[in-house]
């Protein structure tokens, strides 16, 4: 892995790896094929695991949020009673799901076994790209950059329950229930359900990344606090507006169950960012004094 690189015209690139041994470019290249196999090869693991059990899967994760006694249309029910607004209890899902094409089924046992296999090895693949990447980074950098695989699958983990368990379910039943006319009865292909499902449940789990990014940014000096806090509203707007298509119900509970979270998210990222500027000043006075 690259540690230092050294070139010349007349001499073949060499790098250096983390135990201090000379490596050719080609070498160089070979590790990282490596890395990415056995990224890939994790996800291959939990994909067969998850197509083995793709039964339970589906019956008990995949289809549970259609059914009125999900989770959270049962802590739905619940705020319902607190604020006494009773359109916000889920009583019932209006729509059934169909099979139109011959390998519909089997096509999507297929897709959504690679992405569980994704969603569970996701931190050991993450964790094989750091351990490619963190012997190019300075000691100085490594040092800030400590505990970056447990965070960011954190935020991954936390973003994708968030997605599964919020987003998702409030944008299944404003769907599922809203009808033009009741002579036209809701009934949905598999793959549009799924669709929904994924592509909400990892749209929120890269939103979550939000501070990670601010970290790197200000890390590279793209980002500041000051930044940040001036377009503090701007982005406030931005995100109830993020939140109103993904909810794309009209209930104000729903939109603010969505932008609390990414409300807060960002005001992580100003402190995180603010952080890093106080290290880099600090580093700054430091060098000055020396």
């Amino acid at each position: 892995m690259p540690l230092d690189q050294l070139t010349d015209d007349n001499e073949e690139e060499v790098v250096i790896d983390e135990e201090g041994k000379e490596m050719s470019f080609l070498d160089h290249l070979e590790e990282l094929r490596w890395h990415i196999i056995r990224a890939v090869g994790s996800i291959f693991v939990f994909a067969i695991i998850a197509f083995v059990y793709n039964r339970e899967i589906f019956d008990k994760v995949i289809l549970a949020p259609k059914h009125p006694d999900f989770w959270t249309y049962r802590m739905m029910c619940k705020l319902s009673e607190i604020s006494g607004y009773s359109d916000l209890c889920v009583k019932e899902l209006n729509f059934e799901l169909q099979s139109l094409g011959m390998s519909d089924q089997f096509t999507m046992a297929m897709t959504s076994s690679a992405i569980i296999g994704l969603c569970f090895a996701f931190p050991y693949a993450f964790w094989e790209v750091w351990r490619f990447i963190k012997p190019g980074l300075r000691n100085v950098e490594k040092q800030a950059a400590r505990g970056a695989v447990f965070f960011v699958s954190l935020l991954f983990v936390m973003g994708l329950m968030f997605g599964y368990y919020i987003v998702s379910p409030l944008a299944i039943n404003f769907l599922a229930n809203f009808q033009i006319t009741p002579e036209i009865k809701n009934q949905f292909d598999i793959t549009s359900y799924i669709g929904i499902l994924v592509t909400l449940s990892l749209g929120c789990a890269l939103i979550f990344q939000m501070p990670m990014i601010a970290y790197v940014l200000s890390k590279v000096g793209v980002l500041t606090p000051a930044f940040m806090k001036s377009y503090r509203k701007h982005a406030w707007v931005v995100i109830l507006v993020v939140a109103g298509i993904i909810t794309p119900s009209p209930d104000i509970y729903s939109q603010v169950l969505v932008a609390v979270p990414l409300v807060l998210l960002y005001e992580v990222s100003i402190v995180v960012s603010g952080r890093i500027e106080r290290q880099r000043m600090k580093a700054e006075r430091d060098l000055m004094k020396s």
